[in-house]
């Protein structure tokens, strides 16, 4: 019986696929980041139209720690999953994702607290677009990029085998005579 990856890359146009194959790992990462994306987006605007209306910066730390426990189970079962299990991962995982967290927040904070991009020095309207735009938009994607590298680079780097990827391996593109899914 084929994958759901199997399945879903028969409807990719043909041209596409080997691209796809060969980049496997970084195309499961990205949609694992899309749902935790939509993920970290419900419950920072829960949190901000409830209990923390008044806190903005602290909705995002929350709502992205979240998505972040839910990224850890998703990639490690499904993008990451042919890299094997160490003992230290959880903890690499945990760094590299409180480091991204604050990667995060710092386009906010900086808007809020450097440019007072926030109320009462601007329209509930503004901030709200502020946080949006630098906190959703330009933090999530600068804490994706250094999640990617750092997972790569620290986290998830033993092979089933056993045998811990060399620095170098870790940018080669794998094979794609291996199976998709």
């Amino acid at each position: 019986m084929p994958s759901p990856t199997q399945i879903a890359l028969r409807r990719v146009p043909h041209p596409l696929r080997p691209f796809l194959v060969r980049h496997r790992k970084l195309v499961k990462f990205l949609l694992v980041g899309g749902t935790c994306f939509v993920l970290t987006m419900a419950v920072n605007y829960g949190l901000k139209l409830t209990v923390l209306s008044a806190k903005p910066v602290t909705a995002l730390i929350v709502a992205t720690t979240v998505a972040t426990v839910v990224s850890y189970v998703l990639n490690r079962q499904w993008s990451f999953r042919s890299s094997g299990a160490h003992h230290r991962e959880l903890v690499l995982f945990l760094v590299v994702s409180a480091l991204a967290i604050l990667v995060n927040a710092i386009p906010q904070m900086v808007a809020e607290y450097v440019f007072n991009l926030r109320t009462p020095y601007v329209s509930r309207t503004t901030q709200e677009i502020s946080d949006f735009l630098s906190g959703i938009i330009l933090g999530t994607l600068l804490a994706t990029g250094f999640r990617w590298w750092g997972m790569k680079r620290w986290v998830f780097t033993h092979r089933p085998d056993g045998v811990a990827a060399s620095s170098s391996d870790a940018q080669a593109p794998e094979p794609s005579s291996e199976p998709v899914g």
